[in-house]
């Protein structure tokens, strides 16, 4: 370890390794000579390209899908920014484990691996209104811990969450990043009513003034004002970076912890698809910062990683159309002439 825990997650970041080109061209060649016209299968053939190019092979797999789903608590629940208490956390992390919750249903349909991560649930991090949400030594530690779910090497990482409270966080995170009032970056969340609004944005407002002076690097941002959630995501991004594993991305929250990389480096979330832009009011202009073209429009804004899991349908339709579809050659079929 290095003096400051920061240090080690900036000294991977410098580790990010870029996707297989060749490969890329591989599967490129291959979609040119399938039994269609050239780009009739419009972002699907972009996919399996994404796909090849950090898979390195140009036949590209979702064998092994896992959503991964990290579940914390958070000290500004106290600021009454949502109907309901923090113990609806851990009943949720309960239904989870049970297979009652709507993530369960959608990786059942679809043939996904579930995995939850409990997040010290019965200590929610510090109100960011009063205090930090974490001290640099347990963000750290936290990113650490995200990367284990990279452990069972999944073959396409999908990222989900579950946290009384979170979206505010979030919320603040997303001003401290990229500035504007704090009424841009709020919405309803779980269903706040207009003064639970109010009470979000005056949060939101309140807690990046207070930690002001610490807000030029992301790293404070996301330990001042983040969640153990959002930090441990951010730690299973970069974990996936580092073995060239593709990411799916869910809604406003998952993509606060994929904004605090892209802060640090542009390119830390080439490995990474937005799964789809979530009805939370923000997210369309969050990703529009991203970079990235949500695969759905869906209005979901459930969180627990189920649009984005949702969105894995799409990459297996397009992975079964590029490994499975005969060539013009195989299938005796006459190709386009010059």
């Amino acid at each position: 370890m290095t003096a400051l825990p920061f240090d080690d997650i900036r000294a991977l970041l410098g580790k990010m390794p870029g996707p297989d080109e060749a490969a890329i061209a591989a599967a490129r060649e291959r979609e040119a000579v399938l039994t269609k016209p050239a780009g009739s299968l419009g972002r699907l053939e972009e996919i399996s390209a994404f796909l090849a190019g950090w898979q390195g092979s140009a036949k590209p797999h979702v064998d092994n899908p896992l959503v991964a789903v990290f579940a914390a608590n958070h000290g500004v629940v106290a600021q009454g920014v949502s109907p309901f208490p923090q113990s609806v956390t851990q009943a949720m992390v309960a239904n989870f484990t049970s297979g009652g919750a709507a993530i369960n249903q959608i990786c059942k349909s679809l043939d996904i691996s579930l995995k939850v991560y409990e997040l010290a649930l019965e200590k929610p991090t510090g109100d960011i209104t009063r205090e930090p949400a974490m001290d640099e030594r347990v963000c750290a530690g936290t990113i650490a811990f995200g990367m284990e779910a990279l452990a069972s090497e999944p073959d396409l990482l999908v990222l989900g969450e579950m946290g009384i409270g979170n979206t505010t966080s979030a919320a603040a995170i997303y001003h401290a990043l990229y500035g504007g009032a704090a009424e841009d970056w709020v919405g309803r969340g779980t269903g706040v009513d207009d003064a639970g609004l109010k009470r979000k944005a005056e949060a939101v407002r309140a807690a990046v003034a207070r930690h002001k002076a610490h807000l030029s690097d992301p790293l404070e941002v996301l330990a001042r004002l983040g969640g153990r959630e959002i930090a441990a995501m951010a730690g299973a991004v970069l974990a996936a970076r580092l073995r060239k594993t593709p990411v799916m991305l869910d809604g406003f929250v998952v993509c606060s912890a994929a904004a605090v990389l892209q802060a640090l480096d542009p390119s830390a979330l080439d490995h990474c698809l937005a799964g789809h832009v979530s009805a939370e009011r923000a997210h369309r202009e969050v990703l529009k910062r991203l970079g990235k073209a949500p695969l759905l429009d869906l209005g979901m804004r459930l969180g627990e990683g189920s649009g984005a899991a949702v969105a894995v349908g799409v990459v297996k339709a397009a992975v079964a159309c590029h490994n499975g579809m005969a060539t013009f050659a195989e299938a005796g079929v006459a190709g386009k002439e010059g």
